[in-house]
């Protein structure tokens, strides 16, 4: 579109968590690249904010607890007055709105017209009038449900921003590399013998695989594999990495004790990660890893994007539910997947394609355009 070909300052906006922001970046590569010499700012959560200080393609990062979002806190509106002062500041020529279908950009928008940046493009479920100069008419979940990825990249197609490679980014530091392979090092973990990682943690309880399960599948693969388990999380997850992992031969917990680099790093050299579907899963992802996904059917458009993996799950009627606790109280989406079919998953995997080819039994993953 004739409009967009001179922009040189862009804002991005994607209020959500890591994941979210990471299925972003195929989208926000293609607007560098269809846009030679632009800047690209992103506006973010604090969690978001970590994760988009490793993506090459973002030039600036601003933080903002957007009132309108799920993560946010009660603020002054004072605080909301000023971000749309900061923005006016910015000099951006345009502003794209990445949203899930079940997310309304309208807020995003007024914040964007009122910072008076003249190019405003979302996908949009109502006519946006004048909050939008370009709105894109949101088809899914009645139309059609996309990849969150696929999603974002057809939105910026819309005003022909384009990429040849619509992997997600995300750059490793050196330093945090080298600290991953000290780490390993230091507990004796090598390339001489399989070792996996697993994140046994999730934001949402609805998204968490149940404890005995994981200690179940955890000693299954020790028993056939006699090879070291490596446990991710954040601090507050500790106590269940130790409950977990208590009397596992080869279990080590690093819960609380990575940035977010080095746990990439960890991740980049694991030869497989099981984790639930949580930030992790796309990290993995984005660099390659193969991932056994233990997917809660809280939404279907998250699944692993261009990766060797598989997507286990129970199919049950209440699915796509975007609960972060369990509507019906019984999780069997995650609990009546069983043990052995982690363990199975995870042995596949270990033997099967190179990392970057994504290979998903279709009884298994679940069916988005």
């Amino acid at each position: 579109m004739k409009q967009w070909n001179d922009v040189r300052r862009i804002l991005c906006i994607r209020l959500d968590y890591m994941g979210d922001v990471l299925m972003s970046t195929p989208a926000i590569r293609a607007l560098k690249q269809s846009h030679p010499g632009s800047s690209i700012s992103l506006l973010t959560s604090s969690s978001g904010a970590i994760a988009a200080r490793h993506v090459p393609e973002i030039d600036e990062v601003i933080e903002y607890a957007a009132p309108w979002m799920k993560s946010s806190i009660a603020h002054s509106p004072a605080d909301d007055m000023a971000m749309i002062a900061r923005l006016a500041q910015g000099g951006y020529d345009a502003a794209v709105i990445f949203t899930v279908y079940s997310q309304n950009p309208l807020p995003a928008a007024m914040m964007c017209y009122l910072a008076g940046i003249p190019l405003r493009l979302a996908h949009c479920r109502e006519n946006p009038y004048q909050m939008l100069s370009h709105w894109v008419r949101d088809p899914e979940p009645d139309e059609t449900v996309r990849h969150e990825v696929r999603r974002q990249l057809d939105l910026v197609a819309s005003i022909g921003a384009a990429t040849d490679d619509e992997r997600m980014s995300f750059a490793i530091p050196p330093q945090d590399m080298e600290a991953a392979r000290n780490l390993l090092g230091a507990i004796g973990v090598g390339r001489d013998q399989p070792w996996i990682v697993m994140h046994p943690g999730a934001t949402a309880p609805s998204r968490r695989y149940p404890p005995a399960h994981w200690k179940a599948a955890a000693l299954d693969l020790s028993e056939r594999l006699g090879c070291p388990l490596l446990f991710t999380g954040s601090r507050e997850e500790a106590a269940l990495i130790d409950e977990i992992r208590n009397g596992l031969p080869q279990a080590f917990s690093l819960a609380g004790k990575l940035s977010l680099g080095e746990l990439a790093g960890v991740i980049s050299l694991a030869p497989l990660l099981i984790s639930n579907n949580t930030g992790p899963a796309h990290l993995a992802a984005a660099l390659g890893t193969p991932v056994v996904d233990l997917y809660a059917l809280t939404n279907p458009q998250h699944t692993p994007w261009q990766v060797a993996s598989r997507v286990l799950y129970h199919d049950v009627p209440c699915r796509n539910c975007y609960k972060s606790i369990c509507p019906q109280g019984h999780h069997h989406c995650l609990t009546k997947v069983q043990p052995r079919q982690v363990v199975e998953a995870a042995l596949e995997l270990l033997h099967a394609a190179p990392p970057h080819c994504t290979r998903i039994e279709p009884a298994r993953v679940l069916h988005v355009a």
